[in-house]
């Protein structure tokens, strides 16, 4: 499976990382990253160009990682600066390193030409910095699922109604269409339901009496991350769409990392604007999203096993998929892009939300 390498992917939260040598693959490219001394994040390749052992298996030596088999010692670019036995230091003795940043306890990674890695491109949210906001991280979802069909899922508010009838959706939204626009740089698909009962989680957590007017809008940012806005208003106070931060709301951030052409790591956060300071809401929130996602594994995981058997007919079609579509047809763009090495600037226009 071809990837895009010209993007900064999550390479995992920033508790995952400490000074310990630990492996991460991404890409299908295994990688070897540790804090140094000061705390910076290194990520480097992880096989000595000698034997081909792991790094990872290796030791720490001050902020540079010797090797468990024959010592020889590479520093945080990747250079080799130490070959037991022997004072000249071959050309060839080095390993990649790429480059990391990180922002709001996310630690990112550039997987392409280095050169090109631009920090300014990293995807944020003010909300982040916003004290009427409150961040809370939640897991890291292995699903044995390629990430085409993980990101597809999360630019379908259609299946909330099936996949998540107790939680995320109910049968109220069954028959409502899906509004979607692919004009930024981000594909939006999203719809209201107007005047309806209240699905699972804002039973739970938005205190209503009443029938609700509920929301999602759901933003896909290529290669392969996801904000899902939704949230309520009671019916009686007829909120406009863009008046959305006069309800309950809940931003659901899904940062995929295709580890192999059939798995993908989904690590996933919330946003809110309710229970500030509240680490039971937080938790009890995040027990429902583990039951929602879970849900999504199942789908998602079956579907990998279909696609991966013989097939008598193609796939359809149907009026929902457009935001899929043009999903893969802008992955198809950038792989493109990246085969024939064309530095041309990206011609989309500049995102903007629909708030």
């Amino acid at each position: 499976m071809e990837f895009i390498r010209n993007a900064w992917y999550v390479a995992g939260w920033s508790s995952e990382i400490d000074q310990e040598l630990r492996r991460f693959t991404i890409l299908e490219e295994n990688i070897v990253i540790y804090r140094k001394a000061d705390g910076d994040v290194v990520a480097l390749e992880d096989r000595c160009p000698h034997r081909l052992l792991p790094l990872s298996l290796g030791k720490r030596v001050g902020d540079n990682i010797q090797c468990g088999y024959h010592g020889l010692t590479f520093d945080c670019s990747g250079k080799c600066v130490r070959v037991p036995g022997q004072n000249n230091l071959p050309a060839s003795a080095y390993v990649d390193a790429f480059k990391t940043v990180e922002r709001h306890n996310i630690v990112w990674i550039w997987m392409g030409d280095q050169d090109k890695a631009d920090p300014t491109d990293i995807f944020d949210l003010a909300e982040f910095s916003d004290p009427a906001w409150e961040a809370h991280q939640g897991d890291a979802l292995h699903l044995k699922s390629n990430y085409l069909n993980v990101a597809e899922n999360l630019v379908d508010p259609a299946h909330v109604s099936f996949v998540h009838p107790t939680t995320l959706g109910n049968s109220a939204s069954e028959n409502v269409p899906v509004h979607v626009s692919t004009e930024g740089k981000a594909i939006v698909a999203w719809r209201w339901i107007r005047d309806s009962e209240p699905i699972g989680f804002f039973k739970k957590f938005g205190d209503f009496n009443g029938n609700v007017d509920r929301w999602h809008y759901y933003y896909l940012h290529l290669p392969c991350t996801a904000v899902i806005d939704f949230g309520s208003a009671p019916t009686e106070d007829a909120i406009a769409e863009d008046d959305r931060n006069k309800g309950v709301r809940i931003f659901a951030l899904h940062f995929m990392t295709p580890v192999t052409g059939g798995y993908t790591i989904d690590r996933w956060m919330h946003l809110r604007n309710t229970a500030l300071g509240d680490d039971e809401a937080a938790e009890n929130m995040d027990a429902m999203f583990r039951i929602a996602f879970d849900e999504d594994r199942a789908i998602l995981e079956a579907v990998q096993k279909e696609e991966e058997r013989p097939a008598k007919r193609r796939p359809i079609r149907i009026a929902i998929d457009k935001g899929p579509m043009v999903y893969r047809k802008r992955i198809n763009e950038m792989l493109e892009l990246e085969r024939t090495h064309d530095v041309a600037s990206d011609p989309s226009p500049a995102f903007v939300y629909h708030d």
